[in-house]
């Protein structure tokens, strides 16, 4: 729910590029303009799409800033001019944008949150794929890595996401005529992130996503019975997820999947990490810095970070775990060679055999 003076905010979600997010989001700022509500273009892409652009016609646009960076002028959302106009709604597309470097905020969304600490509703819009935690199924899918993400938790405090969807063959369909990119464009996009088969996977992600969305929202409900409730939030109190952080490269993909499972199971999530020094003094700079940036990383996801003093890595752990009521451990696969790490996961799963041990792999 919305806090008191707090704006709206509303996704226009799809699987890709051309579904219509951008069109559906302008067409219902334009019903809101027609019920007398007041209503900005905070930032709008058209990517020279026609039908888009005509669908903007007569909406108030607030100018973008220009930023110079690098010898180079780029044009970002002025959020603080939007700000000074103050309007009832904001339409703000492309949510998760990284912006140039000198902007006030590195992130679009993190603009957006401070137009929505405002009282402005915004109608925003973006693709399945910049969900934070599908960040590796996506790359599997698509063997391209997405680097612009969302954190699961901004979506889910949304008022709103609505899901905007296309059959694959009819997406196909609109490139070839060249409705969603240049001719040129768009066949090579056919043959990398637009195959087929890709853009299938990527919609069953999509659908499987609404209903995640669905059942979050009916849980939040006010209307739902009291006593459903505290059913549902006993059961979800049965699970708890621990995931180790090490310096690990594979460290951020554990992340992800154990806050994917935890979201759908309502658990809580803790990052736990075990140094013989809590400041990493013993670690290589390079360990150091992966360490931190996979701590702060589980902390953007609002994931509960601890970091243990001792040598006794899996019996700390576990006993972290017991103390906790933990019922999934999540580590990374040992790769090839690394004697040490196998040693442990295999000591972990012999001291732990009263909770669950998801073991997680990197996909080829």
């Amino acid at each position: 729910m919305t806090a008191p003076g707090r704006g709206r905010l509303k996704i226009f979600m799809g699987y890709a590029a051309g579904v219509g997010k951008t069109y559906k989001m302008l067409e219902e700022a334009q019903e809101l303009r027609a019920k007398g509500l007041d209503v900005v273009v905070g930032y709008f892409e058209s990517h020279n799409r026609q039908e888009t652009i005509a669908k903007a016609e007569g909406l108030k646009v607030i100018p973008r800033r220009t930023i110079e960076y690098r010898n180079s002028t780029f044009e970002e959302m002025d959020t603080d001019a939007i700000l000074a106009a103050h309007p009832q709604v904001a339409v703000v597309d492309e949510f998760p944008h990284t912006n140039v470097p000198g902007s006030e905020r590195c992130k679009r969304w993190e603009d957006v949150q401070v137009l929505l600490d405002a009282g402005i509703e915004v109608l925003t819009t973006m693709n399945i794929q910049h969900l934070e935690s599908l960040n590796d199924q996506v790359w599997h899918i698509s063997g391209i890595r997405v680097r612009e993400t969302i954190p699961d938790w901004v979506v889910q405090q949304a008022d709103e996401v609505v899901m905007i969807d296309l059959t694959p063959r009819a997406l196909l369909h609109r490139l070839e005529r060249g409705v969603v990119y240049g001719r040129e464009k768009a066949a090579s996009a056919m043959q990398n992130f637009f195959r087929e088969s890709t853009l299938v996977a990527l919609r069953e992600l999509a659908l499987r996503q609404a209903a995640h969305e669905v059942k979050h929202r009916m849980l939040s409900d006010e209307s739902v019975s009291p006593l459903d409730l505290e059913i549902d939030e006993g059961r979800h109190k049965a699970h708890k997820i621990l995931v180790h952080v090490t310096s690990d490269p594979q460290t951020a993909m554990v992340i992800r999947r154990a806050k994917r499972v935890s979201d759908f199971l309502g658990a809580e999530c803790f990052a736990v990490a075990v140094e013989p020094s809590s400041d990493f003094t013993n670690l290589t700079d390079e360990r150091r810095t992966a360490m931190h940036r996979h701590l702060n990383f589980a902390r953007d996801l609002h994931i509960e970070t601890r970091i243990l003093e001792g040598e006794e890595t899996a019996r700390m752990l576990v006993d972290f775990a017991r103390r906790n009521q933990i019922t999934q451990i999540f580590l990374a696969r040992p790769r090839g060679g690394t004697w040490l790490r196998r040693n442990l996961v295999q000591r972990i799963v012999g001291m732990a055999k009263d909770m669950q041990i998801v073991i997680v792999s990197e996909r080829e």
